[in-house]
């Protein structure tokens, strides 16, 4: 096995809480009596719907068509009625239409036989309009739709897939257990995305705290004989950020994994198996895997969800709240968002709800900053946030973009290290926000 690979400055190795988790097999929540379906759940221009009020659907139906360059279509989890098709507020405070599915009738896909569909002899183009018709967006968190991404590949080929196992926010396990359930079925994901992009390499990056994970892949790569690289990567946050994982492969002199000034693609594990899912079934993306834990959680599982089932019905199958929580996040602690309201439902972007006791949810002290250069020190991308944050609290984001505040990931490294208790990441975002700076589409 060879040696273990990470990004040379910065990041942090926070307690990570995925013991709570890890051992735990993906259990199938709920199918939801009513399903709130939001039509912006990428990274583009909101979905268009294309039902109304009263109308039928079938569970898999496409009930809004993806309208732009990085928009994404969206299909009904449930079959049955249309309850409502208008403005709901998402989680992080932004608007769009949602249609409301009132779950009723016979499904069409769940507990059927399904044929398989062969796609060995299916043109790249094909394969990519296939996935681009099932609503396949990058399930890391950014929602970036994944025929854009793999769309180049089908003119210029691609050098290497790199297929991200990494999973380094605190508490996230569900990628690991897909890596542990499902290898057969990621193994043959990354093959098709392999024939869409034109990748010559693929190599599967994991973290090594997920050492089981590896083992698994290695041995499903060794009985397929496949020409897949397997590597190793440090359990240090934010590892999984592609411009660093990239670098990392990039820059590893010993393995010469993917040599420097190549072309890459990134597909995370769980995106690759919905890749899989769409190709090989037809499946529209209606449901996917997240973690569901926390201190205030009774029972934290990973589960398989629908999208646009209640956050709080989601919290309901694992037993409730062991007392009220002082936080809800949705996604990881640090690049996901608190949500207050328990109707906010499930989308594509949602990878794990994890809720916490007061106790563990104190409010920054925002005090004075001690100038101890901790953040400076934590931040992967060379920056300077305490800089960067004063120019901003006085208004000078122009100053603050010419200082880097662009090259910010919002990886919230920098608050997560701070003594004095300075909310970095809320003032980066709010100069960002400023400035007009779009964040990038790396997922982690």
């Amino acid at each position: 096995m060879s040696r273990t690979l990470t990004f040379a400055r910065g990041g942090v190795e926070p307690l990570d809480f995925k013991s709570l988790t890890s051992h735990l097999p993906i259990a199938n929540a709920h199918i939801p009596a009513v399903a709130v379906v939001p039509l912006l759940q990428h990274s583009g221009a909101p979905a268009v719907a294309v039902v109304s009020p009263g109308d039928r659907v079938r569970e898999g139906m496409l009930i809004a068509r993806a309208d732009g360059f990085r928009s994404a279509n969206i299909h009904s989890p449930v079959p049955g009625l249309v309850r409502d098709v208008g403005d709901m507020t998402l989680p992080d405070g932004g608007r769009c239409r949602a249609v409301t599915v009132e779950c009723a009738g016979e499904f069409d896909r769940s507990g059927k036989i399904l044929n398989r569909q062969p796609w060995d002899g299916v043109d790249a183009a094909t394969l990519n309009a296939l996935v681009a018709e099932m609503g396949v967006v990058g399930l890391g968190g950014a929602g970036f739709p994944v025929h854009v991404k793999y769309a180049f590949g089908t003119d210029r080929p691609a050098d290497s897939l790199i297929v991200n196992g990494i999973e380094c926010e605190p508490y996230l396990t569900g990628e690991h257990r897909l890596m542990l359930e499902k290898p057969d079925e990621i193994i043959e994901g990354s093959c098709i995305a392999r024939k869409i992009t034109g990748a010559r390499g693929v190599v599967f990056a994991v973290a090594e705290n997920k050492i089981d994970a590896v083992a698994v892949l290695r041995e499903k790569i060794a009985e397929k004989s496949l020409p897949f690289d397997l590597v190793t990567v440090k359990a240090k946050f934010p590892q999984g950020e592609e411009d660093l994982l990239r670098h990392v492969l990039r820059e590893d002199r010993t393995a010469h994994h993917i040599p420097p000034g190549t072309k890459t693609i990134i597909s995370n594990v769980g995106t690759i198996f919905a890749v899989y899912e769409a190709v090989v079934w037809k499946k529209p993306l209606i449901e996917r895997v997240i973690t569901i834990s926390g201190s205030a959680v009774v029972r934290p599982s990973n589960v398989k969800a629908r999208i646009g089932t209640k956050i709080g019905e989601l919290f309901e199958d694992c037993g409730g709240f062991r007392e009220p929580p002082g936080r809800i996040v949705m996604g990881g602690p640090f690049l996901g968002a608190a949500v207050t309201d328990l109707d906010a439902p499930l989308t594509k972007l949602t990878t794990g709800l994890i809720a916490l006791t007061r106790r563990e949810t104190a409010s920054c002290a925002d005090d004075a900053c001690i100038r101890c250069g901790r953040c400076v020190r934590s931040c992967p991308w060379g920056l300077s946030p305490t800089i960067l944050v004063k120019l901003i609290k006085h208004g000078r984001t122009e100053e603050a973009v010419a200082g880097g505040l662009n090259d910010c990931e919002e990886c919230g490294c920098c608050a997560y290290v701070c003594p004095a208790g300075i909310p970095l990441l809320a003032y980066l975002r709010k100069g960002r926000s400023w400035g007009r700076m779009p964040t990038r589409d790396g997922a982690i």
